[in-house]
């Protein structure tokens, strides 16, 4: 937990927690309690480096890779005898 908190800060994790911060303190002045929570959430992030300030939600590290080839359709006037020959040499499930 200590090298977590320690390591690898980015300016979002910074900015992270700074901004949940300064929403923490001004609802505690206001006394917003749902600002509180709104706040520590993101401060938290910050902190602990979870969510999108430890950077996952960046690059392609989220994305996914698709698991079906999907056929191109050429639309125009082959386009029943391109869809019609893909639908009658499928297989159907029962």
């Amino acid at each position: 937990m200590k090298e977590r908190i320690l390591t690898n800060w980015t300016f979002m994790r910074g900015f992270y927690l700074v901004v949940g911060l300064y929403i923490v303190t001004q609802s505690v002045l206001n006394q917003e309690w749902f600002g509180v929570a709104f706040g520590g959430y993101f401060a938290s992030m910050g902190l602990f480096a979870f969510g999108c300030a430890s950077g996952n939600c960046r690059g392609k590290s989220c994305a996914s890779t698709p698991t079906q080839h999907v056929d191109t359709v050429v639309l125009g006037d082959d386009f029943n005898t391109v869809v019609g020959d893909h639908i009658n040499n499928s297989p159907r499930s029962s």
